[in-house]
């Protein structure tokens, strides 16, 4: 079944307890065009919007904007990758050692 945009940003914005307002104010936009992408399927947002929008949302625009596709785990992986090759790397540093200790407590 084929999920679009719009249903896609609310379904997401929803699980993260989002309101319309948190969304806007996430990706520098209003609290109209946010409802206008969730219920109009005639806007189309330009690329940095919609970067702005999967990156609050932790998906990837790629996923967005494929009506076919499905939040599975590499959408997820994608997302959080996106968001920790942002980090300084001291950061990145601290959770790479994080991710050590909890590799070996099997």
């Amino acid at each position: 079944m084929a999920t679009s945009l719009g249903e896609k940003i609310r379904r997401h914005r929803q699980e993260k307890g989002f309101s319309l307002d948190k969304l806007a104010e996430l990706t520098e936009s209003s609290k109209s065009y946010i409802w206008e992408l969730e219920n109009r399927d005639t806007r189309k947002p330009s690329a940095e919007k919609l970067t702005r929008i999967a990156q609050a949302l932790d998906v990837t625009t790629d996923y967005l904007l494929d009506e076919s596709a499905a939040p599975d785990e590499k959408v997820l992986q994608e997302a959080f990758f996106r968001k920790f090759s942002k980090l300084d790397a001291e950061d990145q540093k601290k959770i790479e050692q994080m991710i050590d200790v909890w590799g070996k407590k099997k």
